[in-house]
């Protein structure tokens, strides 16, 4: 099954902590949202923002997960699917 260009493949809530998705000191502890989303090309990314909005605004204003240990813990995954995470 092909996953259409931007679709988003997987989302869930972490915590803004160390332990979860951790992208700032402001308000941690604060759930973030992330948003998985097929790219155009043969290639993904995650991007994250406070909850309580929908997944298709996370997806268009969100930060993108830069970090290899955030991105992993969002997505597990095998390193043929982590390398084709568009930074």
């Amino acid at each position: 099954m092909k996953i259409p260009a931007g679709a988003a493949i997987a989302e869930g809530e972490l915590p803004n902590s160390p332990e979860g998705l951790y992208m700032t000191d402001f308000n941690e502890g604060a759930m973030l949202k992330w948003v998985a989303q097929k790219g155009r090309a043969d290639d993904w990314c995650i991007y994250c923002h406070w909850d309580g909005h929908p997944s298709s605004w996370v997806r268009l204003y969100g930060d993108k997960v830069m970090l290899e240990t955030h991105i992993r813990r969002c997505v597990p995954c095998d390193e043929k699917v982590f390398m084709k995470y568009r930074y």
